[in-house]
């Protein structure tokens, strides 16, 4: 198991509860924009945040992570299909699917093995679509903190790939032309609790965390508090969302 799935398979729960949900116009785009709705693969599924509003629009959803304690979690999965599996190696027949979503996990393996197996995957005129979201943003007295957090005391901790989503995705390099998507991003209203829960589930925390035997945020929380304004109260956060789309097959 690479470290990536280790990291995330760690905090299933967590990451489970706390990591935002993506917005439903993007996957009526998504069931759209294939050439039939037959069946999905979500690779890197983690907790199905992406493999659930798929199977809104298609017949069958397939659901693929490397790490075997993200598809424990028993939520959610209805008429999924979860089984895991090495993103570049597949146990899938070629020419099997309309559509293949990778979800904030594309940069951990963008590599030319891993695109020539959504190649093989997918039907003729099979749509591939990944997408990334980096540092929330909040207002002018709070985004400053996360900034402090992210690049300065994180500085170091965040695996390799990561700066891929800090250049949303432009990047990469993909062997076929990109698709310009809408402007989609994500939205929510949560509760101070439930923010810092989040950043808990970062990477980057994670491993600062295993190397100094501490949690990072903890010494945030102060500045993180007085920034929020009253804790008792939701906040407004979004994500804009960045991505790789096209028709990777003749």
């Amino acid at each position: 198991m690479s470290e990536i799935a280790r990291l995330f398979g760690a905090r299933a729960g967590a990451y489970a509860s706390f990591r935002p949900e993506y917005p439903s116009a993007l996957f009526a785009w998504l069931a759209a924009n294939s050439p039939s709705r037959q069946r999905a693969l979500d690779i890197a599924c983690g907790n199905g945040q992406a493999s659930r509003p798929l199977s809104e629009h298609f017949d069958q959803v397939l659901a693929s992570d490397a790490s075997h304690e993200q598809l424990r979690m028993e939520d959610g999965w209805d008429g999924i299909e979860r089984f895991a599996a090495d993103a570049e190696s597949l146990p899938l027949p070629s020419g099997s699917l309309d559509l293949i979503v990778v979800a904030q996990a594309l940069h951990w393996f963008a590599t030319p093995r891993f695109f020539a197996e959504v190649k093989r995957l997918l039907k003729p005129r099979g749509l591939f679509c990944a997408w990334c979201y980096s540092l929330l943003r909040i207002d002018e007295a709070f985004d400053p903190v996360i900034d402090q957090l992210y690049g300065d005391t994180l500085k170091g901790y965040w695996p390799k790939g990561r700066e891929s989503v800090d250049a949303g995705y432009r990047d990469l390099s993909v062997p076929f032309s990109r698709l310009d998507l809408p402007p989609f991003a994500i939205e929510v209203e949560w509760s101070f609790e439930h923010f810092v829960g989040y950043l808990r589930t970062w990477s980057a925390v994670q491993r600062w965390e295993r190397e100094h035997g501490k949690d990072p945020v903890i010494d945030y929380l102060p500045a993180l508090r007085q920034a929020w304004g009253d804790v008792t109260a939701p906040q407004f956060i979004r994500w804009p969302l960045h991505f790789v789309a096209g028709y990777p097959t003749p």
